[in-house]
């Protein structure tokens, strides 16, 4: 069963590879869906996949991906999936 979920993070996240390494172990993990840095300095990321997989996902988002970010806020909401069909960057 697909599960979906709004990811938002504030800390230094931009300007540190967050994006590229997102979209690299959302790539490992069998994870679609997107990542964009947004005005205000955050990221959003919606990402869609199993259940087990996408806890994953959210922890190792929450621990930052990139070797140089560090996540200090995050807002996750469950939304409904869309069926993405791969992990961009945006």
């Amino acid at each position: 069963m697909q599960v979906a979920y709004r990811i938002q993070v504030w800390g230094r996240v931009q300007g540190v590879g967050f994006r590229y390494q997102t979209q690299q172990l959302a790539k490992r993990l069998g994870v679609t869906g997107f990542v964009a840095n947004q005005i205000d300095g955050s990221v959003l990321i919606t990402a869609e996949g199993s259940a087990q997989v996408i806890v994953k996902f959210i922890d190792a988002v929450k621990a930052s991906p990139s070797p140089f970010g560090e996540v200090t806020r995050s807002k996750v909401d469950k939304i409904d999936p869309v069926g993405y069909q791969d992990f961009k960057t945006q």
